[in-house]
């Protein structure tokens, strides 16, 4: 992955770019996308794949101005506008799935396909939403991922003084967004009919964060969706079953390539 900086609307975004042909950019999660995943190189392997820190987030800048998930969403569109960007293929995982969303209920004219991976911005009355804002961080990754062998990796994990510095702010950021209401938007779900593109909504059977019945409930929302629930996979299926869930995303993209 090589790293370059952008220049939006005032805001310098870094991101991570790698492979060729038609483009795809991957929205990350609350944590940022610090460490290399296969599903990233799946997806580089056919795509030319961009991978943004949001604003807040790994190296990009921090704006004051940037309060909620819509600004979020409103500079994304305006990079796609700069870097002239058209038939995109949108992947957002979590947070980056709501991030996602909001870029396609607001302009879909560049975008070819959605694929939202466990996202965030929609609550569904009588399925609760856990508060991993009050999670320790053993806690967190044995109700993120369904094999604790992964989230003993995690725990292992140590990170340098910059990668701990960037830790910390992606908490921040990620709270600034999603702290109140808890990781959802009440306004997005009765404007997901706007998002008229084909789209792949994609969960972890045993996500503890949000309930895998979320999926219905996205695939109900949407104008023209398909569901993939993963077996043996929790908050984040394309890091768990990876080849499983990059098999099902590349043909998803093939089948929709602008």
């Amino acid at each position: 992955m090589k790293r370059i900086d952008l220049e939006v609307s005032g805001v310098r975004l870094s991101a991570q770019t790698a492979g060729s042909g038609k483009p795809v950019i991957f929205l990350h999660g609350a944590g940022g996308a610090m460490h290399p995943l296969p599903y990233y190189d799946a997806l580089a392997g056919a795509y030319a794949l961009m991978l943004p820190d949001h604003p807040g987030f790994g190296y990009s800048d921090n704006p004051d101005w940037i309060r909620t998930v819509d600004d979020i969403a409103m500079l994304y569109l305006d990079a796609l506008e700069a870097l002239d960007l058209r038939g995109v293929h949108l992947i957002g995982y979590s947070l980056g799935g709501w991030i996602a969303a909001e870029l396609a209920i607001r302009d879909r004219s560049r975008i070819a396909s959605l694929t939202l991976i466990d996202p965030a911005g929609v609550r569904v009355k009588g399925l609760a939403i856990a508060d991993n804002f009050i999670w320790t961080p053993e806690e967190a990754a044995y109700a993120l991922y369904y094999d604790r062998a992964q989230a003993e990796r995690v725990l292992a994990w140590v990170p340098t003084d910059d990668e701990a510095d960037i830790v910390v702010a992606n908490r921040f950021a990620a709270a600034k967004l999603a702290w109140q209401p808890r990781w959802y938007d009440p306004n997005l779900p009765k404007w997901l009919h706007r998002a008229r593109v084909p789209a792949h909504v994609i969960w972890g059977a045993h996500d503890n964060l949000f309930p895998p019945a979320y999926a219905d409930a996205w695939c109900e929302l949407l104008p023209d969706a398909r569901r993939l629930v993963v077996e043996e996979a929790g908050h984040a299926p394309h890091v768990e079953q990876c080849a499983r869930v990059a098999a099902a995303t590349l043909a998803f993209l093939r089948e929709h390539d602008a």
